[in-house]
């Protein structure tokens, strides 16, 4: 009964004034590709093209997706404080980071793939539709500022800036929920670590001559020692040789190499509405009038844009 007044409400005269608004919105203030704008229904999340039909015939069947109030995807700016007097309004929207927007950004087109028979979604889409849940879980009873998700997002962010420790954030989290027993977050540092690894956020470990002289990456992934100096890939323990005679022990690397993945990292500074517009900045509103005053201005910059075209391409 619910669904079909929803389907009914989209269907009313108010909501096709309402989408057709929106729809000539995005053609004139927004940047469509050819023919086509960034579908912002519930089923697409703003990860697929499509013409004005299509859009218009995705909105009316499955809505737009939720929380999706100011169309930044589609031309409309976060208002700044000097912009309007409505300072309530202000702190919301300083506040309120883009989850919707990462989510899209870091699963694009996932939730959108077909189901295998009798197999349901790939690991991805089912990453993508949890953290999609726990972005709508509110961090307490009545919260309006923090997500579930967003809130362990800024935790975790502030145990890298500060150096925290793995026990000192475990023992955080505990104090927290003996606290306020009514707050929405995972009991270890583990867990945590899992929800921001889902996000792309995480690194990858690769061993490494203790010397610097090689990592065992690729070709030399399942080395044992280092094919420059033949420094040894594990730590040797003389008094674990007998227990390694008679169960599987762990072994300790000499050396480990952590990568950060740049695509990720450059994603979520699209996270926030006020980088991702600094981001921009410099082909959106920097003054273009052939004076050297920006890295864009130069030479070296210039000729990078035309070699490679499809670097600069706005996808955000």
């Amino acid at each position: 009964m619910d669904k079909e007044w929803t389907k009914s409400a989209r269907e009313s005269e108010e909501y096709e004034i309402g989408l057709n608004y929106f729809l000539d919105y995005a053609y004139t203030k927004g940047k469509p590709r050819g023919k086509e704008i960034l579908c912002p229904c519930a089923t697409c999340y703003n990860s697929r093209w499509f013409t004005r039909n299509a859009v218009r015939n995705h909105l009316i069947a499955f809505g737009f997706q939720k929380g999706y109030d100011v169309w930044v995807r589609h031309g409309e700016k976060i208002r700044k404080p000097n912009d309007v007097n409505d300072n309530h309004m202000n702190d919301a929207n300083d506040q309120v980071d883009d989850i919707d927007g990462l989510l899209s950004e870091r699963f694009r087109g996932v939730a959108q793939e077909d189901y295998r028979v009798n197999e349901g979604p790939n690991e991805d889409a089912k990453k993508f539709y949890n953290l999609i849940e726990e972005s709508k879980q509110e961090l307490y009873p009545g919260c309006k500022t923090f997500s579930k998700l967003s809130f362990i997002i800024r935790l975790y962010l502030l145990k890298c800036l500060y150096g925290w420790s793995n026990t000192s954030f475990n023992a955080l989290l505990e104090l927290l929920r003996e606290a306020m027993p009514f707050l929405n977050i995972p009991d270890t540092f583990n867990k945590t670590k899992s929800m921001i690894k889902d996000l792309g956020m995480d690194y990858k470990k690769i061993d490494a001559c203790p010397n610097d002289c090689m990592i065992y990456w690729k070709d030399h992934e399942n080395d044992t020692s280092c094919h420059v100096c033949g420094a040894p890939r594990w730590i040797e323990n003389e008094e674990n040789h007998e227990v390694e005679k008679n169960h599987k022990s762990h072994k300790v690397s000499a050396k480990v190499l952590r990568h950060f993945p740049l695509i990720p990292r450059l994603q979520r500074l699209f996270m926030c509405s006020k980088t991702a517009s600094l981001l921009s900045w410099h082909d959106r509103d920097r003054l273009d009038d052939g004076k050297l005053r920006h890295p864009a201005d130069g030479e070296a910059w210039k000729e990078f844009d035309k070699c490679h075209p499809e670097f600069s391409v706005e996808w955000f």
